[in-house]
């Protein structure tokens, strides 16, 4: 019997999903995470305001959310100082970037990335049928004025950069990310994602909402501690912002994600206190890293990549040996990335089994070589 056809894009793309989380991995191998470092969240977790608040929402959540997201967004837009309809919420940062891609790109359109940049983006631009171009990182930063020719010389619709970076952690100051945006043409989308950016010490370029062709993407995922809740928001131009109105899904931010977000900003002595014990935990993981003599990147974000000193191959098997210890880390893959693993901030607890177990991944990584 024949089947109903998928469209031409969708049947070219392989059935994959784009990150393999710890739970996962614990069903395929059946070894417990004991160190959940991989994935970039907070394991410092949200204020005890947001539980509290949540618990008592709970018994409320029989009820549709706000379709527009009214309190959160005036909320941000008194906190930014901007105006309301100058941001828009959607279902975290991935929610953002799908909903991007489809407002902006056809098929055969031109998207401009780094080679080994957040991978979902690509997944998100491949869906659509986009043309994706990819700029090589330079000593492991994005290179943001290659990014920036390149969008010129292919006609780009859309360019994107991550500052601070995922997945090496690095940071251009303010003043570098003002001669980009300036250096693409008006024509080409600016996407700057900013999901890390509490953690970064320099906040970057002032909010210019009056640019027409810059997107920035923030999360409550990182410092906030609110991975698993999916709220993230855009800041743009009232064009920009408004236009995901024509394509969201209006009642995608679910009741307590916006309950949540809106006691997470309200509560910024605790994200101080957040971002503080991110930067110590930073600081804990270059000191592992250097006891079994492999180099920390210099980081602004709630993660450290490590040098593992060798090659690609080398580095996963660092990571598998890892896993088999019941920690869990990730890894860049792009050439030129992948001789590094990626090890999120975490407690203290978390740490001490990281720094017990590595000893023994280099060992077994190196017996295997």
């Amino acid at each position: 019997m024949p089947l109903p056809p998928f469209t031409p894009i969708v049947e070219a793309l392989p059935e994959a999903v784009p990150f393999v989380g710890p739970e996962a991995i614990e069903r395929h191998t059946g070894i417990a995470t004991r160190a959940r470092i991989g994935a970039n969240e907070s394991g410092f977790g949200p204020s005890p305001r947001v539980i509290a608040t949540l618990r008592n929402a709970a018994p409320d959540v029989w009820t549709y959310p706000d379709s527009e997201n009214y309190a959160l967004r005036t909320a941000l837009a008194a906190q930014l100082g901007i105006a309301s309809d100058e941001i828009a919420v959607s279902e975290g940062i991935d929610g953002l970037m799908g909903l991007l891609v489809r407002l902006f790109i056809t098929p055969g359109d031109i998207v401009v990335t780094s080679l080994g940049a957040y991978p979902t983006f690509n997944y998100h631009v491949a869906g659509f049928g986009g043309d994706l171009r990819f700029v090589p990182y330079r000593d492991s930063h994005e290179d943001p004025e290659a990014l920036a020719a390149m969008a010129r010389q292919t006609n780009a619709r859309m360019v994107y950069l991550a500052n601070p970076d995922n997945p090496m952690g690095s940071f251009w100051p303010a003043s570098d990310i003002e001669r980009f945006v300036d250096a693409v043409p008006e024509t080409c989308l600016i996407v700057l994602d900013e999901a890390y950016l509490e953690t970064a010490s320099d906040q970057g370029p002032p909010l210019d909402t009056d640019r027409p062709n810059l997107l920035r993407l923030r999360t409550f995922s990182k410092a906030y501690g609110l991975a698993g809740m999916r709220c993230g928001y855009a800041i743009g131009s009232r064009r920009l912002a408004g236009a995901f109105n024509r394509v969201r899904n209006h009642f995608g931010v679910n009741k307590l994600a916006q309950i949540a977000a809106l006691a997470a900003l309200d509560d910024q002595p605790y994200l101080h206190d957040a971002v503080t014990a991110i930067a110590a935990a930073r600081s804990r993981i270059a000191q592992i890293a250097g006891d079994n003599g492999l180099a920390a990147l210099p980081s602004a974000t709630n993660f450290v990549a490590i040098d593992c000193g060798s090659d690609g191959p080398f580095a996963v098997r660092v990571l598998e040996a890892l896993g088999q210890q019941g920690v869990f880390v990730r890894k860049p893959t792009a050439p030129g990335l992948d001789h590094h693993i990626r090890i999120s901030a975490a407690p203290q607890r978390e740490l001490d089994l990281l720094s017990e177990a590595l000893p023994l991944a280099l060992r077994q990584a190196h017996s295997a070589a």
